[in-house]
């Protein structure tokens, strides 16, 4: 490896450290030499934190430095979450991440109720979801996906990596309810606990 290749690397390496969101190829490639062989340093980066404390990860197709997986019972730390997302908002998530890209309508179809404007809201705020394409269909409805951040709270590399029906139906994870019965159970999916003011959330949202 050149001495150039070598401090191309270094910068690459600062890059990803220094930065609060994973990055892309192409954000990559902008701030490097335009001949760098970005995917050759990314491999050869990658390999080198193969057995260290932190791992450089692609989360479909954006890179990070993350924690090893096999470390991360010891750095566990429990807090108190003082916000909590609604039982609405869990189903909405749970929707969009299996069946993206989805429009509102398709989301409110598979709920079997109106989804409240803030319950997506919620959702663009936690950095869990985005705006995708329109469809090309009459009104060319905008369609919703699941964002980085969510592969990286998660503990995802990619949307492969979510489990199965199958898996869900044994484990016993899968919600039984007609309106979402092929939908898992968003509590248990996403860890995120459910309380006595969700429910009231969502009685007023489909009230509305």
């Amino acid at each position: 490896m050149t001495q150039v290749q070598t401090e191309d690397i270094r910068v690459l390496e600062a890059m990803l450290f220094a930065s609060a969101e994973p990055l892309s190829l192409t954000t990559i490639r902008e701030r490097l030499p335009a001949n760098s062989d970005v995917g050759g340093m990314l491999m050869a980066l990658q390999k080198t934190y193969d057995k260290r404390g932190v791992h450089l990860v692609d989360m479909d197709g954006e890179w990070a430095f993350r924690t090893a997986q096999d470390l991360g019972e010891a750095l566990q730390l429990k807090k108190e979450v003082q916000r909590k997302l609604s039982r609405a908002a869990m189903e909405t998530l749970a929707i969009i991440a299996y069946h993206q890209p989805v429009t509102r309508a398709e989301i409110e179809n598979i709920r079997g109720v109106a989804t409240h404007k803030g319950t997506l809201d919620v959702l663009m705020e936690a950095g869990w979801i985005k705006p995708g394409r329109r469809r090309e269909t009459p009104g060319r409805p905008l369609t919703w996906v699941t964002a980085t951040a969510f592969l990286d709270h998660f503990g995802l590399e990619s949307m492969m990596d979510l489990p199965g029906l199958d898996e869900l139906k044994a484990s016993g994870l899968l919600d039984r309810r007609p309106a979402i019965e092929t939908l898992p159970s968003t509590g248990e999916l996403f860890a995120v606990e459910d309380d006595d003011e969700s429910e009231e959330f969502l009685r007023e949202e489909e009230v509305e």
